[in-house]
């Protein structure tokens, strides 16, 4: 298993693991019927120099990805918006650890002072992850999603370097 920066020729491929990752978790954004393919859109993601995408890679199959997005503003240079995805067979084998710490590397070499995410407050292993990576709760966003005839919350976490 491997663990890269991933490139616009990833696109289709990134996409897949995109669409096993919604349709195996309530705990993402998407549906698993909503994701809607744009290879121009994931193109340009994956050009951006600004921002982190980070694919791992099992049997040339991406299993999982961390993304970091810089702010875009001069007032939020500072910051990035960070997601996370890893497919269901491939949880608990420590691969989310290891996204975090080259996240970390990342952040210091790019002058990034916060990272931030949030997450699902029913999402107990993610959130123990995300605390062993050095976030914490910063509050609770409440009925942020609707999933399966209920609201969801949501938990803000952040960690400041």
């Amino acid at each position: 298993m491997v663990i890269r920066k991933l490139i616009y020729t990833d696109a289709k491929e990134f996409y897949g693991c995109l669409k096993i990752i919604d349709s195996e978790t309530d705990f993402m954004m998407f549906e698993p019927d909503e994701r809607v393919w744009n290879e121009e859109k994931i193109s340009k993601n994956l050009k951006d120099e600004n921002n982190l995408v980070l694919g791992v890679i099992d049997d040339e199959k991406i299993v999982g990805f961390l993304t970091a997005q810089r702010g875009v503003f001069r007032r939020i240079r500072h910051t990035a918006y960070i997601v996370i995805g890893i497919q269901k067979n491939y949880c608990n084998r420590k691969i989310g650890t290891k996204l975090f710490q080259m996240l970390d590397d990342w952040a210091l070499q790019n002058k990034i002072v916060r990272l931030e995410l949030t997450v699902v407050c029913e999402n107990k292993g993610a959130i123990r992850l995300y605390e062993k990576s050095g976030f914490s709760i910063e509050g609770t966003k409440k009925k942020t999603m609707y999933v399966d005839g209920k609201y969801i919350d949501e938990y803000m976490m952040s960690k400041i370097f």
